[in-house]
């Protein structure tokens, strides 16, 4: 032990030494890649050097897993004259992995499917830090006397609670452009990906589960400030708090700063106008920025709430109605105000707010004049200005990402897809170029939180990719979502304590850090033009030598330093726009509704809730037909309801019609199957797509129009089983877009290996798969299974297991079972 432990300090002695004279690096997305990602590490050195090849190694062996000997040379970034861009794309296999190009070893990454899992949830450990009122990380409560209103010339100084809701950043301000684009942002991640979010936590923020995933409890905690923010419909308050707060590092329980009213904070009311009670004023215009906040987060809530809340998503929904139409009265921007310092947000637009509001209020209650003003507005701003621009004013384009346009982009009922979708592709386009002029590919302007910059970016990348399905912008989504994770000058990555073994922020500008603590899951403001941390140098004294000297460029300057406020201060909206990109990149095993215990894999339900005894009968069927009347007569007589997914080629079938009509009379679930049975991705790759986005749609189209010239309804048949029971995430996501829901055998029992036959290979007897599911029910139980038998097989195949349904319906009856179709998904 001694042994090694002295061999471990040499090494890391030497290490350092080494390090003193390196001259070569090669950054990679320290938190890993998916196996179908677009993969490229970035190769720096500040010596001329040629690189022609580079070698990944495999980790556990050291032996080299793959050689490449395409690169990419790039410009120059300043002092670093040589740089490359190295594509691995094609290493798909799960492992550990490092790679060396030159002298340069990167630090060890890992590759599999799981390597976004969680990290949406991590998120939400900072948006808990930072909760007003009961604040879970303290363990106290902090601002309860809040407010008292200013710029209400009916009521000013009156009391007012607006308690609750989160602190901006370090400070403790809170403001409603921020605080609602959060919510929204949160809310639209559980609705696209609701997989990928756990039950760790109660609504409180303390430990525990309380079956509500936490990210809507965390939504909730805003959801009910801005509910107390909006207390009328002609009623908004804009900000609680200004910047007389900024006087030195206090915990929030401990806040000292003074407004004149006792311990009450000032809220600030919306009246259009310039607003600022001290030296500085703000350059206001009107409402509308802060009222479409306030009615897509209404919204968005109204929608996901339907089913939880049925009475609070009908006051959300008035709610929002009212805020957009408050919005239409008062066009213009209504920005934060400044006081003692000419700082603020400086928001200039603000129709993307109400094209968001109208495009939201639509998907919610189907009137199409929301769907005329969404694009009416969205035509007035194309593309979010700060996309192509070299600099911009602070929050001077919010939110950095227009939700509005995949919103219409999206909408099934609207002539204009296409067009929006344009707009999205043009800021993607303005973005790639700029990128292009640095060897990271990172094209954002690097002003203050910068990297909320990137989180939009991605957002919108990805976004697009899945709605056109074109691949045009992989690489460029890749390199800012890499950036986020190390791919970077610095070697960092940007959000705190994540990846928990690798370099992140430790010393972010906060008080929590000042008193031992830290920041987790934040996402920190992010690196800067090296020129404006110059214009701020004089107020920032760093408390220790630059770690990061030798990496900062011309380019960009950044700090893991607790003094600079300009570049490692976390903000709450920004890490809260980063939860859905990472929902997304999630593998999907989690769950599903708001329900814990149902299980997900790459995007589709594998299995129900596994807390109940419940077993959900299943059939497919694409051309055989031998035996329905076994299963009808068999379910029948067991009293069971089932469900039976049919492909468009079955339905054709002359004959089959009858059995199509006796499944609905006898109360069956009759859902898709493809229309001509599809093989969608490889087998041995998985992540391999053999069909593109427009065949797979239209094959999924004629399915149910097929389903349809029997009489069965897309409202009726929600749920979508694949062909040959294979799939993946894009086939996942693409059939969420077109308005369904995959769902997919549960593994374990193999029944579904009932269509083999005796001279193929492998093959599976009746007595073989009888035995398999008893055993497994035994050992394993078979709550929440999808259990899937053939109802009809090849000729070659005598030995039919259709045969054992009622002894299968008998043993599971006597097990405690019951049976249920896909009508429901809870």
């Amino acid at each position: 032990m001694k042994n090694v432990l002295i061999l471990s300090i040499f090494t890391f002695v030497l290490t350092i030494s080494c390090s003193n004279r390196q001259s070569d690096w090669i950054r990679i997305n320290q938190l890993g890649y998916r196996p179908g990602d677009v993969k490229v590490a970035v190769y720096i050195s500040n010596k001329p050097v040629t690189i022609k090849t580079f070698s990944v190694i495999d980790v556990s062996t050291g032996k080299v897993a793959m050689t490449f000997e395409k690169v990419n040379e790039t410009v120059p970034l300043d002092q670093f004259v040589s740089c490359y861009r190295l594509p691995f794309t094609d290493l798909r296999a799960d492992g550990t992995y490092r790679i060396e190009a030159g002298d340069a070893v990167s630090a060890p990454f890992r590759i599999g499917k799981d390597v976004y899992d969680g990290t949406a949830d991590f998120l939400l450990n900072y948006m808990r830090q930072q909760r007003c009122g009961y604040n879970p990380y303290l363990k106290d409560s902090c601002h309860l006397d809040d407010g008292y209103e200013i710029y209400d010339s009916d009521a000013d100084s009156s009391h007012v609670d607006v308690t609750g809701g989160w602190h901006d950043a370090a400070d403790y301000l809170q403001y409603v452009a921020t605080s609602a684009n959060a919510v929204y942002q949160m809310l639209f991640a559980y609705s696209e990906n609701p997989e990928a979010f756990n039950d760790n936590y109660l609504a409180n923020g303390d430990q525990g589960s309380d079956g509500i995933p936490d990210v809507l409890n965390e939504s909730k905690w805003g959801l009910e400030w801005l509910i107390k923010m909006n207390p009328g419909p002609e009623l908004m308050y804009n900000q609680l708090a200004d910047d007389r707060d900024h006087i030195g590092f206090k915990l929030p329980n401990k806040d000292t700063a003074y407004y004149g009213k006792g311990k009450e904070r000032p809220v600030y009311v919306c009246t259009g106008e310039p607003q600022g009670v001290g030296k500085y004023k703000n350059r206001a215009t009107g409402i509308a920025s802060t009222a479409g906040k306030f009615s897509s987060a209404f919204s968005k809530a109204s929608e996901v709430y339907k089913t939880i809340d049925p009475e609070l998503s009908a006051t959300l929904l008035t709610k929002a109605k009212d805020a957009f139409n408050y919005g239409l009265k008062h066009p213009g921007v209504c920005q934060t105000a400044p006081c003692k310092a000419p700082y603020f947000y400086e928001e200039d637009n603000w129709a993307d707010d109400m094209e968001l509001a109208a495009i939201e209020l639509h998907n919610r209650t189907g009137d199409k004049k929301y769907l005329d003003h969404a694009v009416e507005f969205g035509r007035q701003e194309p593309v979010t200005p700060w996309m192509g621009a070299d600099t911009a004013r602070h929050y001077q384009w919010y939110p950095f990402i227009n939700m509005g346009h995949p919103g219409i982009a999206r909408s099934k009922i609207s002539k204009e897809n296409k067009e929006f979708a344009g707009y999205m592709k043009k800021g993607l386009e303005l973005t790639l170029e700029k990128g292009r002029k640095n060897p990271f590919l990172v094209g954002v302007p690097f002003i203050w939180c910068s990297n909320n910059l990137v989180a939009a970016l991605i957002t919108q990348a990805h976004l697009y990719n899945e709605i056109t399905g074109d691949d045009t912008y992989l690489e460029l989504e890749a390199a800012h979502r890499d950036w986020l994770f190390g791919c970077n000058p610095w070697g960092t990555s940007m959000i705190v304590g994540l990846p928990e073994n690798g370099d992140y922020p430790e010393e972010t500008h906060s008080v929590y850090v000042l008193k031992g603590g830290q920041t987790p899951g934040g996402l920190v403001d992010g690196p800067i033009y090296s020129s404006i941390y110059k214009n701020h140098e004089a107020y920032i004294t760093l408390t220790k030598p630059d770690m990061y000297a030798q990496f900062q460029t011309k380019m960009a300057a950044y700090h893991d330093e607790i003094a600079d406020y300009t570049s490692n201060e976390a903000t709450m909206d920004g890490t809260a726009c980063l939860v859905y990109y990472l929902s997304a990149m999630s593998s999907g095993t989690g769950k599903i509704h708001g329900n814990p215990f149902i299980r997900m894999s790459h995007g589709g339900i594998v299995r129900m809730d596994t807390t109940q005894k419940k077993v959900w009968l299943t059939f497919t069927a694409h051309e055989f037909a031998d035996g329905f009347d076994t299963v009808l007569n068999t379910l029948s007589h067991h009293g069971a309801k089932a469900s039976f997914f049919l492909t468009g080629d079955f339905t054709r079938i002359d004959g089959y019609d009858k059995l199509i009509s006796r499944l609905k009379a006898d109360g069956h679930y009759i859902g898709a199957h493809s229309d001509r049975h599809l093989l969608y991705c490889d087998w041995t790759k998985r992540d391999s797509l053999l069909v593109t986005k427009e065949k797979f749609m239209t094959d999924l189209k004629n399915n149910y129009k097929a389903l349809e010239k029997h009489g069965i309804t897309k409202e009726m048949a929600p749920v979508y089983l694949p062909p040959y029971e294979w799939y993946n995430d894009s086939i996942s996501a693409w059939t969420r877009e077109a308005g369904f829901v995959l769902v997919n055998i549960s593994s374990g029992t193999i029944t579904n290996q009932d269509w083999t036959v005796p001279d193929g290979k492998p093959y599976y007897s009746s007595e073989y798969l009888m035995k398999n599911f008893l055993d497994y029910e035994k050992k394993k139980g078979l709550n929440g299974y999808i259990l899937l038998i053939h109802p009809g097989t090849d000729p070659k195949r005598t030995d039919k297991f259709y045969y054992n349904l009622d002894s299968i319906l008998s043993y599971l009856e006597n097990r405690g079972y019951s049976f249920h179709t896909f009508l429901k998904l809870n």
